[in-house]
């Protein structure tokens, strides 16, 4: 089985590495640490199967799975989804953009062997933790009560979102601008939109809820 490994932590890959490398039938064959990274990483190299962490600088780990999936690879990979969110709308979002497991990064390594081998079964695998509340999210009969964070996260479209986690690393307006060849009155207008959409009225507001939602690596 052929794998790309993808995290923004070199000493997170370099323990999956060794640990996967004890299982005979497991061959690491590339690892990127950004989303734009492993987008091409795919396409070069056209893994089995991908282990990516969600919380991805350049461009998040949401996106670069969908873009992975719904692109021209064939046989498709199967992408297990790593990730610290539980948020059933967060995970939901995941397992629709094509993935075929979540796990959360605080599992044991055997549940990792575990989900692997569902999932190259052509099954899906979540993490114990958030299979029930996944269910329950989609059978509940009550009234669905506030949204939460990664719900309106949800709501932004795939632009809006990597403009929330370029403000967020740093970039100006100048630089997104010069990135999507546009004006910077254009993003400072997007900016001003997602904003409002989120309900937050700061750009230090906007870099804690993209380290919340997990549009980004960064520490808070």
């Amino acid at each position: 089985m052929r794998i790309l490994l993808v995290d923004d932590h070199q000493i997170f890959r370099d323990g999956l590495i060794s640990c996967l490398s004890e299982n005979a039938g497991y061959e690491i064959i590339g690892q990127a640490d950004n989303g734009r990274d492993a987008i091409t990483a795919a396409e070069s190299l056209g893994p089995d199967l991908i282990i990516m962490d969600i919380a991805l600088p350049v461009l998040n780990g949401v996106d670069a799975a969908r873009e992975i999936l719904s692109g021209t690879l064939w046989p498709k990979p199967k992408l297990v989804a790593l990730s610290s969110y539980s948020d059933p709308e967060f995970v939901t979002e995941v397992l629709r953009v094509g993935a075929s497991g979540y796990i959360l990064k605080n599992a044991a390594f055997d549940e990792l062997i575990n989900a692997i081998n569902t999932v190259m079964a052509g099954k899906i695998y979540l993490s114990p933790e958030i299979a029930g509340v996944v269910v329950n999210m989609h059978v509940r009969d009550e009234q669905p009560g506030p949204i939460s964070d990664q719900g309106v996260l949800i709501s932004l479209s795939k632009r809006e979102r990597e403009v929330v986690q370029l403000l967020a690393e740093g970039n100006d307006a100048k630089a997104i601008a010069a990135r999507y060849d546009l004006s910077p009155k254009t993003v400072h207008a997007m900016r001003n939109k997602i904003m409002a959409k989120l309900d937050i009225h700061s750009v230090a507001e906007l870099t804690k809820y993209a380290i919340r939602v997990g549009l980004t690596s960064l520490e808070s």
